[in-house]
């Protein structure tokens, strides 16, 4: 039976830590799990079992492991010893006999965003980054129009638009949106992308034409949020960069980063905004993943569901990595996900779902604020 290993690890410390060690995440504070977090080998969490394609029939295993550090650990600890701990971390797949290796979350995004673990290690390794952008397009397309937000007409803000999936992200919605916003930490970063943008050609190539008439402005802060009905935020901050007085009412916020870019003051304060956690996918089969990861039974992550799919579809090599994701590659996952019955989840906003009614009473709300 075909075979993969997807790492994730602490996000919301204390909390995670505590769904696999309650007593140690309960008494530990988290700068302390962090302290003992650097002499912490790599945690096997489970095995799953029961993925199956849609169109093949054939089943697949795979196991959960962790890397003991946390997002602020990747980010602040040298690059090597981070580098060193996630390749500890990917030996341990090879050990099991894992024939594909996905990095989640930050184990994604440090450094080179793959490129030198994988090379280290001879499992084939993806950050699965290609079909978290399709599924966070999809995603925001499809709360549009429950929002009745036209997307020809809107304003679509990218906030992280020069990251690797940011950049993608914009080259997708610049095809539909009315005005797009580009927003990120350096300026002249933010202007090469609207640059490339202008001139894309449709097929992908650069013959000098517009790809659409779309506005396109950039920003290194959040004020194109206040004009903006459609909102995709991708960063790799550490804490969260959205607020509840940036954002318009019935806007449309779908947070596909890991920590949260939004903050959860949103969802107390403001009523009348629609946010959405990115990436939520249905896996194909009865799938048992053995470990609660915060997500309902049979669903999973898209960068996860990246890494199934590839072994779904026998193809043991390295996919998406490094800081630049090609469109070609976003739609060839996007047809093999497709094919063996990955597809977008419902909507789950702070980690619970969204039903119809809430929906209802955000648009309601939405149309009050404005009258006010």
């Amino acid at each position: 039976m075909d075979s993969f290993a997807f790492i994730i690890h602490p996000i919301s410390v204390k909390r995670d830590v505590q769904r696999k060690y309650p007593f140690l995440g309960r008494i530990l504070s988290e700068r302390q799990i962090e302290f003992f977090s650097q002499f912490f080998p790599p945690v096997y969490l489970s095995e799953i079992n029961g993925i199956t394609s849609a169109s093949t029939g054939r089943e697949i295993k795979g196991w959960l492991i962790a890397c003991p550090f946390t997002p602020r650990q990747m980010m602040e600890l040298p690059e090597g010893r981070v580098y060193n701990k996630i390749v500890q971390t990917g030996r341990m797949a090879e050990n099991l006999g894992a024939q594909m290796l996905g990095l989640g979350a930050f184990t994604s995004v440090v450094g080179d965003a793959g490129v030198s673990i994988a090379d280290r290690l001879a499992v084939p390794v993806t950050t699965g980054d290609s079909y978290t952008v399709a599924i966070a397009v999809e995603a925001l397309k499809s709360a549009a129009e429950l929002m009745d937000i036209s997307l020809p007409n809107a304003t679509v803000a990218v906030v992280g638009a020069t990251g690797a999936i940011g950049q993608v992200c914009a080259e997708l919605l610049v095809e539909e949106a009315g005005r797009l916003a580009l927003i990120g930490r350096r300026a002249e970063a933010l202007e090469d992308l609207r640059a490339r943008l202008k001139v894309r050609a449709r097929g992908g190539g650069l013959s000098g034409e517009a790809v659409s008439k779309a506005e396109i402005l950039v920003s290194t802060d959040m004020s194109p949020l206040a004009e903006s009905q459609l909102i995709l935020t991708v960063t790799s901050a550490v804490h969260a960069v959205i607020q509840p007085e940036h954002l318009r009412p019935g806007s449309v916020v779908c947070d596909v980063a890991r920590p949260r870019d939004v903050s959860a003051m949103v969802a107390a304060a403001r009523d009348d905004i629609f946010v959405i956690d990115g990436g939520m996918v249905d896996v194909p089969g009865p799938v048992d993943f053995h470990f609660n990861f915060g997500f309902p039974p049979g669903k999973a992550y898209a960068c996860m569901a990246e890494t199934m799919a590839l072994t779904l579809e026998g193809r043991f090599e390295d996919y998406t990595l490094g800081k630049h994701i090609t469109r070609e590659r976003v739609d060839e996952i996007s047809a093999i996900a497709r094919k063996h019955g990955f597809r977008l989840s419902g909507f789950r906003s702070f980690e619970k779902e969204v039903t119809l009614e809430q929906i209802e009473a955000v648009r309601r709300n939405a149309r009050r604020a404005g009258r006010n």
